[in-house]
C-alpha cells in the first residue's frame, strides 16, 4: 500500500492519517522554562539564529496554564478545523530543560485533556537526563511521546558558528537513548547555513539516514530581526536561495532521504513582523502551493536515488 497519498515523500499528514485515521491539529504551548544556551549554563547568548522567544513565537502564552493555552489553541484553530483530536507540542525554548517534577507536572496537564492524542516536545540532545528519560518512558506508555531534538548540522564549523553547544556525539546518544523507550524522534535541521555547500546539507541527510530516527524537520534558515544572525547578516551577506533554488534542493534532499522517514516540514515560516530574509517565505500559502505543484510536476521521489537497505540494521 502507498502511504504517501498524493505526495512524493512520506509527509506528516500521511502518516497521521494512517497511525490514527484523523487529521491531528497542533497546538503549540510555552511550558515556560529557558535554555542553557541562554542561562549561562553553556552561553547566555542562545543559539546565532533563535529569537527572543527562544523559537517560540507561535507558542502559547507562558502566564496561562497548560489547561488554559489548549482551551484557547482549540479556540484558535476551530476556525479552520471541525475535529477534536489535537497533538499538544511544548514548542518555546528548551522543555526538558527543568525539574522532573515540574516536568511530570506540566506534560500531564497536557496529557490529561482527552482531546490530546500525542505529546510532542521540542529540546536539545544534552537536556535529557535518566531521570527525564525514565519520566518520557513512563507517559509514553499513557499515550505517544514525540521528541524534537535541534541539531541543525552535522558539520562541525556550522555547528560552532550557530553557537549550539554540543558536540555530534551527544546527539547520537540522545537518539539511541530515546529509542531505547520507544519514544519517536524528530530532527530538526536547518538549511542553507552560511557556507554550506548542496553536498554538506546531503551529508547531514546521509548521517540521518543511518540513525533510528522517526521524523525530520527540514528548515530553510530565517534571519530574523533582533538576532546575532541579523547583525552577522547585515555586515556579511551570504547567499540565501530563491524559491525555485530552494526547491530543486528539497528534491535533491527528499530523493536521498529514507523512505520511511516521516517529513513534517518542509521550511517553516518566520513570524512576518521579525522577518528579514528571505521574504519569499512570509507568503506561506503560495510557498505550499507552489512547492507542491513544483513535487507533482517534477520528477521527485523519495528514495528513488538512495537505496536503504544498508542502513535498515540499525532501525529494526
Amino acid at each position: 500500500m502507498n502511504v504517501w497519498g498524493d505526495k512524493r515523500y512520506y509527509s506528516l499528514d500521511a502518516y497521521i492519517k494512517k497511525t490514527f485515521g484523523e487529521k491531528l491539529y497542533k497546538i503549540s504551548l510555552d511550558g515556560g522554562m529557558t535554555c542553557p544556551n541562554r542561562d549561562g549554563t553553556i552561553d547566555t547568548r542562545g543559539c546565532i539564529f533563535c529569537s527572543a522567544g527562544g523559537s517560540g513565537e507561535f507558542a502559547g502564552d507562558r502566564s496561562l496554564s497548560i489547561k488554559e493555552q489548549l482551551a484557547y489553541g482549540k479556540q484558535m484553530i476551530s476556525r479552520k478545523y471541525s475535529g477534536s483530536s489535537y497533538i499538544a507540542y511544548f514548542q518555546a525554548y528548551t522543555n526538558t530543560y527543568a525539574s522532573v517534577s515540574y516536568l511530570e507536572e506540566i506534560y500531564m496537564e497536557a496529557l490529561r485533556d482527552e482531546d490530546v492524542k500525542v505529546l510532542s516536545i521540542a529540546t536539545r540532545p544534552d537536556c535529557l537526563s535518566p531521570e527525564i528519560l525514565d519520566l518520557l518512558s513512563r507517559l509514553n506508555q499513557i499515550k505517544p511521546i514525540w521528541v524534537e531534538l535541534g541539531l541543525q548540522t552535522i558539520h562541525e564549523a556550522s555547528a560552532k558558528f550557530i553557537r549550539r553547544g554540543y558536540t555530534l556525539d551527544v546527539f547520537e546518544k540522545a537518539v539511541y537513548d530515546l529509542k531505547m523507550i520507544g519514544v519517536c524522534v524528530i530532527v530538526h535541521t536547518i538549511l542553507y547555513l552560511p557556507g554550506e555547500t548542496e553536498q554538506m546539507m546531503l551529508e547531514t541527510i546521509s548521517y540521518l539516514n543511518s540513525l533510528p530516527i522517526h521524523g525530520i524537520k527540514l528548515q530553510l534558515l530565517h534571519i530574523l530581526k533582533n538576532t546575532d544572525l541579523a547583525s552577522y547578516y547585515e555586515r556579511t551577506p551570504f547567499h540565501l536561495p530563491s524559491m525555485d533554488e530552494y526547491f530543486l534542493l528539497l528534491g535533491k534532499l527528499l530523493s536521498h532521504l529514507r523512505p520511511d522517514i516521516v517529513v513534517h516540514r518542509l521550511t517553516g515560516d518566520g513570524a512576518k513582523n521579525l522577518l528579514l530574509a528571505p521574504l519569499w517565505t512570509s507568503n506561506k500559502r503560495l510557498v505550499m502551493n507552489t512547492m507542491q505543484k513544483y513535487f507533482k510536476d517534477a520528477d521527485i521521489c523519495q528514495g528513488k536515488e538512495f537505496s536503504c537497505q544498508n542502513h535498515l540494521h540499525s532501525i529494526n
